[in-house]
């Protein structure tokens, strides 16, 4: 674990830009649970869609329903020769209450997907809290599944739905589990869920565990940031053992008769959600499903954003092992 490394050590450009973006959240949370929209925006930068392919890439966004600004980012790679080309759904993150699918950041790693792992990369644009609160994000997310299962004509013709994985980081990664639990009840008509990336995933609990403890000065997170943004989240009067923070806790929905997708989830050393991250994998095996664990020791939440990072190359390398072995295991 990390607390037994000294420190940290990261480039200075990527120390920087940590703690510019970690100020300017901390400054827009509000003592009475709102956020200065406003002033976070002002780091956000946005990226527009560009159907000229760049990098091998070309992107657009289509609508699912205005009234509640539900879209999604279509990333088709445009250097493919592949007849078919699986389906990446991806969840961003920002503990559900910051980024879009159009973030600057959150466009360039869909990108990467897109180019690296040979997919049709969709990326879900959700509602945020705290002004929409639980359960609008897992909503959106499903309602993103079902509108394209039923739509198909807004897909590329090489995009194969029958080879569909879910995604997400942080937030977006359990927003990512708790659709593929829906999925798991619901079923849908054609598009078939053969693998969860869960991405250092968001979860909790009221216990204190002992990484969120002895991690609680590294980037991105710390417990304050996160009991913040919980409260925020669920409805009020829960606690953090509610089943939407704490899947594998008192609450915990029972998944062991369910189709749950095979899963993938990683971790990193300095991120102080490894615990509960590595009760979900605990959980998960215990249900009886299939789950594999990869931990990378020297880094913390977020690492992905930063291709200077080594860890960023083989994260990306895992990812497409990952899906090449399930979509093998359906052919």
């Amino acid at each position: 674990m990390a607390s037994e490394l000294t420190k940290l050590i990261l480039p200075w450009k990527v120390r920087l830009l940590i703690s510019l973006l970690s100020t300017l959240a901390d400054t827009s949370r509000r003592s009475n649970a709102t956020i200065n929209r406003r002033l976070f925006n002002l780091a956000d930068r946005q990226s527009l869609p560009n159907p000229t392919p760049v990098d091998g890439v070309s992107s657009s966004d289509v609508t699912v329903d205005p009234a509640r600004n539900l879209w999604f980012r279509l990333f088709v790679p445009s250097s493919s020769s592949a007849t078919t080309l699986p389906v990446f759904v991806y969840f961003h993150g920002g503990a559900f209450a910051f980024f879009s699918a159009a973030s600057t950041p959150y466009d360039a790693v869909c990108r990467l997907y897109c180019r690296s792992l040979n997919a049709v990369v969709i990326s879900v644009n959700y509602r945020l809290a705290p002004e929409h609160r639980y359960p609008s994000q897992y909503d959106d997310g499903f309602d993103v599944l079902k509108f394209i299962d039923r739509n198909g004509s807004v897909l590329p013709d090489v995009a194969d739905v029958t080879k569909c994985f879910l995604a997400g980081d942080s937030a977006g990664a359990n927003l990512a589990h708790h659709v593929a639990v829906r999925v798991s009840k619901e079923k849908l008509q054609r598009t078939n869920i053969i693998g969860l990336v869960s991405v250092q995933p968001y979860f909790g609990g009221e216990e204190r565990t002992k990484s969120e403890i002895q991690l609680n000065r590294v980037p991105i997170i710390s417990v304050d940031r996160t009991d913040w943004h919980w409260k925020v989240f669920l409805p009020n009067g829960s606690d953090r053992d509610h089943e939407a923070v704490n899947v594998s806790g008192p609450n915990a929905v029972d998944i062991s008769g369910l189709d749950y997708p095979n899963t993938i989830v990683f971790m990193g050393g300095f991120d102080p959600l490894r615990d509960w991250q590595r009760k979900y994998y605990d959980w998960l095996r215990e249900s009886g499903k299939e789950v594999e664990l990869i931990d990378y020791p020297n880094t913390f939440h977020a690492f992905y954003f930063f291709s200077e990072l080594p860890e960023t190359s083989l994260f990306v390398y895992d990812v497409k092992e990952f899906m090449a072995k399930q979509m093998a295991n359906v052919n």
